[in-house]
């Protein structure tokens, strides 16, 4: 532990002990007022127009998994950033989108990409995507008592599964509760605009460009109706967050492959602003 920590010696009799293979059981055990959802955390109960995050979308395709999220952060009726990024890489298979409290909620996502590094230098592998959402599951848990306050954090997690070579989708609530969702998901403000877009648009076996299509008709079905979704901001490019996670790992779009995917729904709407129709069968 750095000299930061009270003490100011290289490292504590903790970190020199031998434990488990979770970094959160090891800091809750030398320095627990570091962890999510702890009052010496620093943080005022009940503060307001704190800047949160808002949507996040994911979809499986053919081959992986799909998680875009669009770049506005909001403090009440504010916008206090325009391009924050709202999907984090967590490991070489598994990605992680967050909406609620952004301060609170980048701090979790932090400390579970440590918690999945320092199991796999303990233990020599990597954990299952199975572990990996239940452990996720433990840390919005640890934050009850900020979400009981009205700091609330809510994730969504998406990997590529080794075991059974898909991709799968994990959702959570404020108390830790973890669900397995099928097809698609999203989360956020937006959500329900961006989770009716989806259903309309997914269909399956779809190739990751497709996909990846779906996602930004989505978002941007999201903006239209929800004021705290960004849209595309094609004067300053700024786009949404786009993850693929396949066999090969997890890749995230540049910008400018991003802005390509987002100009092609901008300009389909100048025609039709009410996006895509869903395909009828007969």
């Amino acid at each position: 532990m750095a000299a930061d920590y009270p003490g100011r010696q290289q490292f504590t009799a903790a970190c020199l002990a031998v434990g488990t293979s979770s970094f959160a059981d090891f800091l809750a055990g030398c320095a627990p007022a570091l962890l999510p959802g702890t009052p010496a955390a620093g943080r005022g109960a009940g503060a307001p127009d704190l800047p949160h995050g808002t949507t996040i979308v994911a979809m499986d395709f053919d081959g992986g998994v799909i998680m875009a999220g669009d770049r506005r952060m909001t403090a009440g009726n504010m916008i206090a950033s325009r391009d924050i990024e709202k999907v984090f890489r967590t490991d070489d298979f598994s990605c992680v989108g967050i909406s609620g409290v952004a301060g609170i909620a980048i701090e979790l996502v932090r400390l579970f990409q440590l918690e999945l590094e320092h199991y796999e230098k303990l233990e020599g592998r990597t954990l299952s995507l199975e572990g990996k959402a239940n452990r996720l599951a433990a840390f919005v848990r640890g934050n009850l008592g900020g979400a009981m306050q009205g700091l609330v954090v809510v994730p969504l997690f998406a990997g590529f599964d080794e075991d059974t070579g898909a991709g799968r989708i994990f959702s959570y609530d404020p108390t830790g509760g973890r669900y397995e969702e099928r097809k698609f998901y999203s989360i956020g403000s937006g959500s329900v605009f961006a989770r009716g877009s989806l259903k309309k648009l997914y269909t399956g076996g779809m190739t990751a460009g497709d996909a990846i299509s779906v996602c930004m008709q989505a978002l941007y079905d999201a903006a239209d109706d929800d004021s705290a979704t960004g849209g595309p901001d094609l004067t300053r490019n700024i786009y949404p967050v786009v993850a693929v996670i396949t066999a090969d790992g997890f890749r995230r779009l540049t910008d400018e492959e991003a802005g390509e995917y987002a100009q092609a729904v901008v300009t389909e709407r100048m025609s039709s602003p009410g996006g895509p129709t869903a395909r009828l069968r007969g």
